[in-house]
């Protein structure tokens, strides 16, 4: 089995956390860099997560390379801490990791890698786009070699979740969504169309949280994500947003996607932030982007239990780790 390049670039924040544990127990995938950002919660704190859950998972091995402090034009308004902890992972304290931050900036890591490969690299983007809008101003050369580019961001049809209009990573950095959704990079856009219809049960995190080690960590870290979906939706379950769109990163076609023009905008007014999707009819144009428009919610949320179910007997983590 051919097994792709892949990088994470992220802002963890819960459902971060679970697509990078989810990556990790996926073998059609090789995890070969994790980028952070600003935007659940401050880029320090997101950098600290990103190295504990790997380490948690016991691939402290792969890199971690800090980008984004802040937006490129106007600062983050506010962090998501009432939905993720102030911290980012659910009030739960995961064991330092003994890595160090990777030297590079996170572009720097990240065109190195890209020119450096010998296969195309996917890039899962799920949190805000800033880093890879820097990847396309600075190294262009380089952002031309993504092979695939799965960004969780956005809504088609179904309004946002941070305001009326606008979907959280594309409002915590519009002027980077919109540089990247016109740069012609073969994108794949995981909406809350999609998204929001796939919902994690309580049923299903007691399975993985059964099967102990990272498992039943990883059920410890969705009780604050899981307590806010009730009290906020009145949901029993929990939409893991970026794990979706890192399903659709390890196996293509997960998704039902159509090519769309897409335009971000970029205003002053309520609509800042929003994904302008123009449904009317499919595009041909160069610039046009994958959208997410259709899932198999149970078969997605299956996809994600069974690999988190592998870890408790060793079964997620790859041989020699």
């Amino acid at each position: 089995m051919a097994v792709t390049p892949l990088v994470i670039d992220t802002d963890p924040g819960i459902d971060d956390a679970l697509a990078i544990l989810l990556a990790l127990a996926s073998p059609e995938v090789d995890l070969r860099l994790v980028t952070t950002v600003h935007g659940n919660v401050d880029l320090a704190q997101t950098t600290e997560n990103a190295l504990r859950v790997l380490h948690l998972a016991g691939r402290s091995d792969v890199p971690v390379a800090v980008g984004a402090a802040t937006s490129l034009v106007v600062p983050q308004a506010e962090r998501a801490g009432h939905v993720h902890g102030a911290a980012g992972l659910g009030g739960v304290v995961l064991p330092p990791s003994p890595a160090s931050v990777d030297p590079r900036p996170a572009v720097v890591a990240l065109a190195d890698l890209l020119l450096a490969s010998e296969e195309p690299v996917t890039v899962a983007a799920i949190g805000p786009l800033t880093n890879l809008a820097l990847l396309l101003a600075v190294y262009p050369d380089a952002a031309a070699r993504i092979g695939r580019l799965v960004v969780m961001g956005g809504s088609a049809s179904r309004g946002g979740n941070v305001t009326a209009a606008a979907e959280f990573n594309v409002w915590a950095d519009p002027e980077a969504a919109a540089v990247v959704f016109r740069a012609g990079l073969p994108t794949v856009m995981v909406g809350l169309d999609v998204t929001l219809p796939t919902v994690l049960t309580e049923a299903g995190i007691a399975r993985f949280a059964a099967a102990g080690g990272v498992g039943s960590q990883a059920a410890a870290i969705l009780r604050q994500y899981l307590d806010h979906a009730r009290s906020s939706y009145g949901t029993d379950g929990v939409v893991v947003h970026d794990a979706l769109a890192l399903t659709e990163a390890i196996a293509p076609g997960t998704l039902h996607t159509v090519r769309r023009d897409v335009v971000v905008d970029t205003g002053a007014s309520a609509a800042r932030g929003q994904t302008l999707v123009d449904r009317r009819t499919v595009s041909a144009a160069p610039a046009a982007v994958e959208v997410a428009e259709g899932v198999d919610g149970p078969a997605a949320v299956e996809f994600l239990v069974s690999r988190l179910v592998a870890y408790g007997d060793g079964a997620g983590t790859p041989a020699g780790v």
